[in-house]
């Protein structure tokens, strides 16, 4: 609990803000300001909560926390009642090691049954001054019960095992060890990407399982790429993670699908997946280069 929470100015006249419904703006203002509230940002919010605080009904509130997940502003796991308000550390830095240790504190009494506790460890540990290591442990107790030996074989492929280059052309595959396995060192995604550029392959083989994932999981290839795009993009550009070093950049990626790290979509009524607002925005981004990149080939082309 907190004695009071922070609000910019800027809450009013906030672009995604204004796309809320009015129960939607209500509602975000209650997350921000709540007595539940803490300085992690997560925290349980059982409806009877809500429903007294706002003198909402149940029906209402839980209308609200969906339109909320939509537009990626919050994230509620409706098992265990606990809530994420994803930008929370965006808008409220940690100033001192101090807090830093309570929000950690907090952090850790996330129930290992919360749906998004590993998206919440892997995005929000940096803010907090985790190491990598803290944050995988964190997050083994939530994914490791929910794999079966199919996706921990997935997960152990060497990432070499590419089939085309980025341009199209057929690599073949690495010679094995003597041993019968490929060996494999940690190394940054930006040597990785060299690597294959340089092998000729695709970072993603087409015939990844992670393809095959996302299909059954109603993500689109389109969703896919720009998963991939801000998926390296952070590993490669941002200074907090591009000196990450792993042995299975595919399998990381595949785990950053599998976990929505990103918050770029969600699933609605009858299983279908559609953009957030987070992901229709790094879409546009994406789409914005493309046409621009369309632009400047037709410019060179006439020239």
């Amino acid at each position: 609990m907190r004695d009071y929470g922070k609000v910019h100015t800027a809450f009013w006249t906030s672009a995604s803000i204004g796309e809320l419904s009015e129960d939607g703006r209500m509602l975000a203002l209650y997350l921000l300001t709540c007595p539940h509230g803490t300085i992690a940002g997560v925290f349980r919010i059982p409806d009877g909560y809500a429903c007294e605080d706002l003198k909402w009904s149940q029906e209402r509130v839980k209308q609200g926390f969906d339109e909320l997940f939509r537009k990626g502003f919050s994230n509620r796991c409706e098992t265990t009642k606990w809530v994420w308000v994803i930008k929370h550390f965006e808008w409220n830095p940690l100033e001192n090691p101090n807090q830093k240790k309570s929000a950690i504190k907090v952090a850790s009494q996330l129930p290992a049954a919360c749906t998004w506790k590993s998206d919440f460890m892997r995005v929000c540990g940096p803010y907090m001054g985790m190491s990598e290591e803290d944050i995988h442990n964190h997050c083994e107790t939530v994914s490791e019960g929910f794999l079966n030996q199919e996706q921990e074989q997935e997960q152990k492929q060497d990432t070499s095992s590419s089939l085309r280059s980025e341009e199209g052309r057929v690599a073949k595959s690495p010679a094995p060890s003597p041993s019968g396995r490929q060996k494999r060192e940690e190394t940054t995604l930006a040597k990785f990407l060299a690597d294959c550029r340089e092998k000729g392959v695709k970072p993603v083989p087409d015939d990844h399982s992670i393809r095959t994932w996302a299909q059954d999981a109603g993500i689109s290839d389109e969703m896919l790429q720009v998963a991939w795009v801000v998926f390296r993009e952070r590993y490669t550009e941002d200074s907090q993670y591009k000196a990450k070093r792993y042995k299975d950049w595919v399998g990381t990626f595949a785990n950053s699908v599998k976990d929505r790290w990103f918050s770029l979509w969600f699933t609605g009524e009858g299983g279908v997946v559609s953009w957030s607002s987070t992901g229709l925005q790094h879409k546009q981004v994406l789409d914005a280069r493309v046409a621009k990149r369309k632009e400047q080939e037709a410019d060179h082309a006439t020239a």
